[in-house]
C-alpha cells in the first residue's frame, strides 16, 4: 500500500514539472500569406484592394506613417513613377528610331544619355524650360496629393483625365485597366533603368545595345 502511494505522489510530481503545451495563437495560425511572397505573411495594409497589390513588401515600407509620409504618399508616388516611366521608354526608344524632334537636331546621338548632352551644349534654354515645367507639375501634383489624403475624396495617383472615357465602362473592365497600368508601370521603371544605365555605360542606344547583344551572342 506504501508503494502504491509513493508512486501516485512521484506520478503527481511528474506532471507538475512537466512543461505545458505551447499555445499557438490563433492569429499566427490564420495569417494570411503574401500572394507575391508565400513564405511571408500579408503586410497588413496591403489588402488587395489596390490595383496590382500582391502583398509585395518585403521591406515594410507600407508601415510606414511616421516620417511625414505613409501608404497613399507611396502608392501616389508609385503611379507617377510609372506613368513617367511608360513615357521615358517610349520617348527613347522613338527618337532613337525615328530621330530628334524639330528644334532638336543637334541631337544626333542614338543613345539618348549622349544626345541629351548634345541638347544640353547647343540649347541649355530647352533644359531649363523642361525644369521649369517639372517644378509647376510637381507643385500642383503636391497640392493634389496633399488635399487629397486629407479629404480621403481623391485615390492615389487621380486628376480626372479621361479624356477618351476609359473609367465610364463596365467596373471590372475600369479594374482591370487600372491593374494594367501598374503591371506595366512596373515593367517601364526596370526598362527605364535598363536604358539610362546601359546608355551612360556602353554609350549605345536601346534597339543598338539590342542588335549588337544578338549579334554577338548568335549561335
Amino acid at each position: 500500500m506504501m508503494k502504491i502511494a509513493a508512486l501516485s505522489l512521484l506520478a503527481g510530481s511528474a506532471v507538475a514539472f512537466a512543461p505545458a503545451p505551447l499555445a499557438r495563437s490563433s492569429t499566427a495560425l490564420n495569417a494570411e500569406k503574401s500572394q507575391a511572397l508565400p513564405f511571408m505573411n500579408r503586410p497588413p495594409l496591403l489588402d488587395g484592394s489596390m490595383a496590382g497589390d500582391v502583398g509585395f513588401d518585403p521591406l515594410g515600407l507600407s508601415n510606414i506613417d511616421d516620417v511625414g509620409i505613409d501608404l497613399y504618399w507611396m502608392r501616389e508616388a508609385e503611379i507617377k513613377h510609372c506613368r513617367l516611366a511608360m513615357m521615358a521608354v517610349v520617348g527613347i526608344l522613338q527618337v532613337e528610331a525615328f530621330g530628334p524632334a524639330p528644334g532638336c537636331e543637334a541631337a544626333t546621338a542614338k543613345c539618348q544619355m549622349d544626345a541629351f548632352w548634345q541638347i544640353w551644349n547647343s540649347h541649355p534654354q530647352y533644359i531649363a524650360a523642361g525644369l521649369i515645367m517639372i517644378m509647376f507639375i510637381e507643385a500642383f501634383s503636391g497640392i493634389a496629393t496633399t488635399t487629397g489624403r486629407e479629404s480621403g475624396e481623391r485615390a492615389p495617383g487621380d486628376f480626372g483625365l479621361d479624356p477618351l472615357g476609359f473609367l465610364k465602362g463596365d467596373a471590372a473592365k475600369v479594374e482591370k485597366l487600372k491593374a494594367q497600368e501598374i503591371a506595366n508601370g512596373r515593367l517601364a521603371m526596370w526598362a527605364a533603368s535598363g536604358l539610362l544605365v546601359q546608355g551612360c555605360t556602353n554609350h549605345l542606344g536601346g534597339f543598338e545595345a539590342m542588335s549588337k547583344a544578338l549579334s554577338d551572342n548568335a549561335f
